[in-house]
């Protein structure tokens, strides 16, 4: 026989099923969700669980929801079903690069890990299990690292919101979700002695003048490998840096010129020395121009070939890596050039704000971050040498 509950809203019963010549029995609760707006008959929902007490509680959550109007009506969407939509449907302002690194994330991790729960009863719980899963080795793969789970949820909690922005869901349960720390792996900039035998190691190399750019301007390997000339003032000696060059994943070798990291252009005043180094690319490019005649690419990139095609990551990279290596300095990275560029404009003066905006960083609090040990240093020295004015005065 049917209970009416407490609040007079619902019906709760126990119910008993066959199923393969086998009892089952649960309890289920039934209450009235609303009207349909076109026939205005009653819309019944209805809750099932092990215990009465279990019903007894959904039925209370789900009938008090509607009273204040919060209430979501449960889907029988999946998880992996939502991410699919979600990776198909919102994230046109997203990079298309960017895109692809969400799907492969959805498609590796995400849709395996818990694609199978029902969207409405993705708990927190259940996420934070996911998370540590992911940390932790396995036969079939390593675990990973506290960066990359971090990327994980950052895909997983985006999709989540847009499902409580849709009214799918009435929270995000990846909110209480707790992180791994993540460990800063310590910068490795090149030091005066390392940049000096640099730029004598690629004198006269063919590379020569991409590399001296790229070390004394700080730009991103994909920054100054995109780097054309209607952003290069040669008078005023400025470079607009507002595109990267990005290979695009799955293809045969194509490429496409992609806004900046964050999305935002910046622009730099370059050294004297800078500026020399682009008149003399202009000036290469202007005599294989004319020595290559039609089968000369105006491509309209600064960094390019000898038929003006642009250059290509790996091949900068390799002979990049060569030259470190002569040089004994086989674990330097090109984006350590970035670094060093940065600790160098510290140290010979330039305030966290110039460095920062020179960079292209989001925040002075970010730059401050990741080269603090930087203006650390500088204090110390700055102390030590009062301490010598002190000594000298009183002596």
């Amino acid at each position: 026989m049917a209970r009416k509950s407490a609040a007079g809203t619902g019906t709760i019963r126990k119910k008993t099923v066959t199923r393969n010549g086998k009892e089952y029995q649960f309890w289920e609760a039934r209450y009235t969700a609303g009207y349909d707006p076109g026939t205005g008959k009653q819309i019944q929902r209805s809750i099932t669980g092990k215990t009465q007490k279990e019903v007894a509680q959904k039925l209370k959550a789900a009938t008090t929801a509607i009273d204040e109007g919060t209430y979501t009506a449960p889907s029988k969407m999946t998880v992996g079903q939502w991410l699919d939509i979600w990776t198909a449907e919102y994230l046109g302002a997203v990079k298309p690069r960017t895109v692809d690194s969400y799907k492969t994330i959805v498609k590796t991790h995400l849709k395996p890990g818990l694609g199978a729960i029902k969207l409405e009863s993705l708990a927190a719980h259940t996420i934070q299990n996911f998370y540590n899963g992911l940390s932790a080795a396995t036969k079939e793969r390593e675990a990973l690292s506290p960066k990359s789970v971090k990327n994980v949820h950052g895909i997983l909690h985006k999709a989540m919101a847009q499902a409580v922005a849709n009214g799918y869901i009435r929270f995000n349960p990846t909110d209480p979700c707790v992180l791994p720390k993540i460990i800063k792996k310590e910068i490795k900039p090149l030091d005066e002695t390392q940049i000096s035998a640099f730029l004598k190691a690629i004198k006269g190399h063919r590379f020569e003048n991409l590399f001296m750019v790229t070390i004394f301007t700080g730009m991103r390997e994909s920054e100054v490998l995109g780097l054309q000339w209607d952003c290069v003032d040669l008078t005023k000696g400025r470079i607009t840096i507002n595109k990267q060059l990005q290979k695009i994943r799955g293809s045969r070798g194509e490429y496409t010129l992609a806004t900046t990291k964050n999305g935002k252009g910046r622009t730099l005043a370059i050294a004297p020395s800078v500026v020399a180094t682009l008149q003399r690319v202009k000036r290469q490019q202007l005599e294989n121009r004319l020595r290559y005649g039609e089968c000369w690419e105006n491509s309209g990139f600064v960094f390019t070939d000898e038929l003006g095609r642009h250059l290509k990551h790996q091949t900068v990279y390799l002979d990049f890596k060569q030259i470190m290596v002569e040089i004994g300095s086989p674990n330097t990275r090109f984006h350590d050039l970035r670094h060093s560029y940065a600790v160098a404009s510290i140290k010979s003066g330039d305030d966290i704000k110039t460095v920062q905006e020179n960079l292209g960083h989001a925040t002075a609090a970010f730059t401050l971050d990741v080269y603090g040990h930087v203006t650390e240093q500088m204090k110390q020295a700055s102390a030590a040498r009062m301490e010598q004015f002190i000594q000298a005065v009183n002596a």
